[in-house]
């Protein structure tokens, strides 16, 4: 009788992973499908895929808490995944754009960032929210929603939980905003470009600018598009920034130990970027890198789903829904005095 080989170490790690990450791609897999059929339905999409996996996984944890043969897909697919498309979001980031605009466009972006951030952590010290969960919702306001809560996450070394239930409360805010702003608009007496700056500043998403900023005409897209490529340009240096911080506290603090100050995700992000900026990606590789980035974030909002306790979420609900909140009422009133301002 043959003996059965032994399978590789590679072998038996993958065997591990598949039941979780295929747990989380048929949960990502009918998020599209439920973003197409919104699509399909309504002509337009109230929300998107990103989101619908979030609550799709949280449904899923609380309806059938998922055993410990999915646990190593599932962390895969929400750090090790999720990193990977963090890299590849830089090959979809248009330098020239920005350098077209100009440096005044760019220093008020950068400021209207550094003030939210500001803004929201004071406001989460006030009400009384973890500082873990006050920063990522500071990044996800001030920058570009579930992508920049999800890079800094690591960063700053927060839980799933923390994630997960952040998320969730932030992408509420963010659907308000979307849907909010096209009612306000004829209220605020703005150009079309100053309607699509307003977007730029206000809104989370590339597609959810482009719905916010749509009824002010085509100039408001272009406009608003420009601006949120902007904010996502603040993206690798408050990662970084927090590393910095984060690693300094681990120097002085009782854990000392070799900090990795940048993580290499970042370091990704920024190489990315400048590879599209010297013409050394074919426009075909940077939008197949752009399909990726997308496809592997709605596959890591599934296991981000998955790893949060419906119950957690409601226990620290009331300080963090006031934090998302009163960030944005901040976040808005600062960006409507700047386009006042800039026109």
């Amino acid at each position: 009788m043959i003996p059965h080989p032994c399978p590789r170490p590679a072998q038996a790690h993958l065997r591990r992973l598949l039941p979780g990450i295929a747990l989380c791609a048929s949960i990502a897999v009918l998020a599209r499908g439920l973003e197409a059929a919104q699509i399909r339905l309504c002509g337009r999409v109230w929300l998107e895929a990103l989101n619908t996996a979030l609550l799709l996984g949280v449904g899923v944890r609380t309806c059938l808490r998922p055993g410990a043969v999915w646990v190593p897909g599932i962390k895969c697919c929400a750090r090790t995944l999720l990193n990977v498309a963090i890299m590849c979001m830089g090959a979809s980031f248009s330098m020239g754009a920005v350098l077209r605009a100009g440096p005044g466009l760019l220093a008020a972006v950068a400021g209207m960032v550094v003030f939210s951030l500001s803004f929201t952590c004071a406001v989460g010290w006030l009400v009384g929210l973890s500082a873990t969960r006050t920063l990522l919702v500071a990044c996800g306001n001030a920058i570009c929603g579930n992508s920049a809560i999800m890079a800094a996450a690591p960063v700053i070394h927060a839980r799933e939980e923390d994630v997960g239930a952040t998320i969730a409360f932030t992408a509420a805010g963010g659907l308000v905003v979307v849907v909010g702003l096209p009612l306000l608009g004829p209220l605020l007496h703005l150009g079309g470009a100053a309607h699509g700056v307003l977007a730029g500043l206000t809104v989370y998403a590339v597609p959810q600018v482009m719905a916010a900023a749509a009824p002010f005409g085509p100039v408001a897209v272009q406009a608003g598009m420009l601006v949120k490529l902007m904010r996502v340009l603040m993206l690798g240096p408050v990662c970084a920034v927090l590393s910095v911080l984060r690693a300094r506290m681990a120097r002085t603090g009782p854990a000392r130990g070799r900090v990795r100050v940048v993580p290499w995700y970042v370091t990704g992000f920024g190489a990315m970027m400048g590879l599209r900026a010297m013409g050394l990606l074919p426009p075909g590789m940077a939008a197949a890198l752009a399909m990726m980035a997308t496809g592997l974030t709605v596959l890591a909002m599934a296991a981000l789903g998955l790893g949060v306790q419906a119950g957690a979420v409601l226990r620290a609900g009331r300080p963090l829904a006031l934090t998302v909140v009163f960030s944005l009422l901040g976040l808005m009133g600062a960006a409507l005095v700047l386009v006042r301002g800039m026109g």
